[in-house]
This record gives C-alpha cells, structure tokens and sequence, in this order.
C-alpha cells in the first residue's frame, strides 16, 4: 500500500473492492506527511502488524503517531519486499523529504508519481522505460488560475513545489521513452480546478491512444485492477 489518509473503518471499507484484506499487505509505504497521506498509516499499521517505509524526514514530522515496525529510506536507495523491487523517486514537493515510487518486478516497472510541482530530468531518466505509470494530473491551469482558491493557495498549487498541471503532465509524458508504456492511470485530480473528461482528452492526444485506453483514478472510488506485461 501507498500512503493512507482514511481511517482504519474506511480502509476495510475500501480494500474488497478490489479483493484484498487487510493481512494481505506487507508493507505501507510512505511518500510524504501531509496529513491527506499519512493520516491513516500509523493506527492501521498498528492494527495488522503491517512494516512501514519512510523518508527520515517524514518521519521526523511526527505525524505516523507510534510505529512499531518501521523501517527508514536512506538516501533514496533501492529496497526490496519480498519479490518486489522499489526504487524510491526523489521529487519536488512541500514536505521534509517527499519521495514517489518506481516498482520492478519480473522485468516490469510501475510507477507512481504524484504529489510534485514538477518534474526534473532525474525523474525523466528513472522512468525510462515504464510499462505503466500513476501520473498527477492535478489541474487545468485556467480553471486554476480562474477559480475559487485565495490567490496564496493558487500560488502554492501552481509552484515548483506544488501540483503538476494537466500541461506538465503532458510533458513529462512526451519526454519520457514511450515503447514500452502500456498504462497511464491520471490521478490526483483537483474537484474545483480540473475537470476527468478533459484529462482523457488531453492524454489520449499527447500519446495518440484510443480515449477509452487512459484511465481516471476517482476520489471515492479508486480504480480497478490493471495489468501490465514485459514486451
């Protein structure tokens, strides 16, 4: 598991969605300690003796509460869980050491990028190749700039140490080595400043997919499963 901003009743709400009970996660891994990810991650961990990862930085913030099994990402070096390969993605973010997550497994790679103003040619570079890819898509920077948020939040939002737009996703997306991509799920999506019928769009065009082969990660739902393949 990535991250958990729900409640443990939520969390066992949620997981037979997708088939999985909670003493089937071996590990919880964290990407930065602002409450909407990391809220959940200590009382579930405690609950099902369940090892969590982390930055020394955000484990320095204090928000996890106690844990028990707790293991420490030094210096974004790889890391293993049983046969899963994770290399932890350094990215710019407002947060004490924020990381995302490239996992390996049998020749495939999976991404998960989310939660970062940008991107940098080192994140370009980890990337090639990906079979599948967890791209923020946080807003449309018209309906940003345009909408309801004070002008200080906007700010934030649109920084080098915020959200990516729609635009800079789209960036990424066309510098990074596309043979081998097979899934690209948008996530992150903003309810006030974004709109999932125009990221399909936008996304389907940049990589000249079938609109109906990007998918849209939603708030209350998630996602099903998906399968990528080595080629």
């Amino acid at each position: 598991m990535v991250d958990c901003g729900f409640t443990v009743k939520e969390v066992l709400k949620r997981l037979p969605r997708i088939d999985l009970q909670p003493e089937q996660i071996d590990g919880i891994l964290v990407t930065h300690e602002h409450q909407d990810h990391i809220s959940g991650v200590g009382a579930l961990s405690r609950k099902f003796s369940i090892p969590v990862w982390a930055t020394r930085g955000s484990l320095l913030s204090g928000k996890c509460g106690n844990l028990p099994h707790c293991n420490i990402i030094e210096g974004f070096n790889p890391f293993s869980i049983g046969s899963l390969n994770i290399t932890p993605l350094s990215v710019p973010h407002d947060a004490r050491e924020p990381c995302q997550f490239l996992f390996t497994q049998d020749q495939v790679r999976l991404a998960i990028l989310t939660d970062l103003g940008c991107f940098t040619p080192k994140i370009v570079e980890q990337l090639t190749p990906c079979h599948g890819i967890l791209l923020e898509c946080n807003h449309d920077e018209e309906m940003l700039w345009n909408g309801p948020y004070p002008d200080r939040l906007k700010q934030r939002v649109a920084g080098r140490m915020g959200h990516m737009s729609n635009r800079q996703a789209i960036e990424l997306l066309q510098q990074m080595e596309r043979e081998a991509l097979q899934l690209v799920i948008a996530t992150h999506l903003s309810e006030q400043n974004n709109c999932p019928k125009l990221v399909s769009e936008l996304l389907a065009e940049a990589l000249n997919w079938p609109l109906e082969k990007v998918k849209i990660a939603q708030q209350d739902k998630g996602f099903d499963w998906h399968e990528v393949c080595s080629t």
